[in-house]
């Protein structure tokens, strides 16, 4: 693996402020975004955070993590060898910058320069067949041997085996939880082989969080953004599989499909990816044919940071602004473009309104950019 490449570092003073920012509830990876482009800077948008909740409508305003809690997790972080990398930084992971609000920070334990690698994910059944499992670990194997990255959740099964697969040829592990709570607890040994052998192991979630089950979808939606495409070995007609490659499909990312015998519900969901198109995969060249085009492809180390609409210049919206948003927004998800066009508004000015309705916990945001309020409020 190539060493690091140079690129624009957070200061230590930089990487404080974006931590207490984006743990601050209700502070997302797009209002942390747009934030900093009103703003400049963590530090001042942290300043001006309890102003725009209020403005959003918020019935409280929320805690925002105070210094001291965000260096005990920088301090817990650094004891667990992990660090934080933000994500203009040259360690944060390629392709997942392409993604729609990518994590501005992510925790990171490993070897950064397995992030330059061309990835592929692989993903299937924690109940997986033995042949399931032999097929995930051989598929890892032969595509590491290749020089690309395997992506997984470290799940029981298909997941555990293609990160075995690849351990000696680069492996990243998604968790749910926070970096130093691996799940399930008997992988915590992979984790630490894994970073240990040129590989890496990400969170976005804080130090010591045990993961929820509407934590699990956070995490596929990391693994499918950080590879060029998503192999599903085994996968029943309803799993989380089945929502990595949905999320995948929606990224632009190839969705490929080892076919199983239809007597077997673990087989059920990848021979559906199948018949709705998704690459059969019978051996690692199936991959490598399809994905040969893109592994070469440079992606733009450019930060989307800089690629919301710039608010920095433009004075608050007024409360005629803030009806006129609102009047538009209700509970069925709709484009940005088109509460534009209905109101008359400029883009920095709508920006601006969804931002402090999201900051007030008002908002939704969807895949492909759609808004909607949260249910009970209007």
């Amino acid at each position: 693996m190539s060493g690091p490449t140079a690129g624009p570092r957070l200061s230590d003073r930089q990487r404080l402020a974006w931590l207490r920012l984006i743990r601050t509830p209700n502070v997302g990876p797009a209002s942390f975004r747009e934030l900093i482009n009103r703003f400049g800077s963590a530090e001042a948008a942290l300043e001006m955070l309890p102003e725009l909740m209020i403005s959003g409508g918020a019935s409280r305003i929320v805690r925002i993590p105070p210094v001291a809690e965000a260096e005990a997790e920088l301090e817990r972080a650094g004891r667990a060898g992990a660090r934080f990398v933000g994500i203009g930084e040259a360690d944060y992971p390629s392709m997942l910058k392409t993604t729609d609000n990518p994590p501005p920070l992510l925790a990171v334990k490993g070897e950064g320069a397995v992030f330059r690698l061309p990835a592929v994910a692989i993903v299937g059944a924690r109940n997986a067949s033995l042949a399931g499992i032999k097929m995930a670990r051989m598929l890892a194997a032969d595509l590491g041997r290749d020089g690309y990255a395997i992506v997984s959740g470290v799940a029981r099964g298909i997941d555990t085996a293609a990160h075995q697969g690849s351990l000696s040829t680069g492996t990243i592990g998604v968790l749910a939880g926070g970096l130093d709570v691996p799940y399930p607890p008997e992988n915590a040994g992979l984790c630490e082989d894994i970073a240990e052998r040129g590989g890496a192991i990400v969170s976005e979630m804080p130090f010591g969080w045990q993961p929820r089950a509407q934590d699990f979808p956070r995490r596929n939606r990391l693994v499918a953004g950080m590879a060029l495409g998503l192999v599903v070995v085994e996968a029943a007609q309803r799993s989380g599989s089945l929502i990595s490659a949905r999320l995948g499909n929606e990224m632009g990312r190839l969705v490929f499909a080892v076919p199983g015998s239809p007597l077997d519900p673990r087989a059920a969901g990848s021979n559906a990816l199948l018949k709705d198109g998704a690459t059969l995969v019978t051996e690692a060249a199936d991959v490598l044919a399809a994905l040969a085009p893109l592994a070469g492809v440079r992606v733009s180390r450019h930060a989307p940071l800089a690629e919301a609409p710039d608010l920095s210049a433009m004075p608050p919206p007024g409360d005629n602004e803030r009806a006129d948003v609102l009047e538009a927004l209700g509970p069925t998800p709709v484009a940005v473009d088109e509460i534009i066009r209905h109101t008359g508004l400029s883009a920095a000015q709508i920006a601006m309104v969804l931002l402090e309705l999201d900051l007030a916990g008002r908002l939704e945001r969807h895949a492909g950019g759609n808004v909607s309020l949260v249910f009970g409020h209007s």
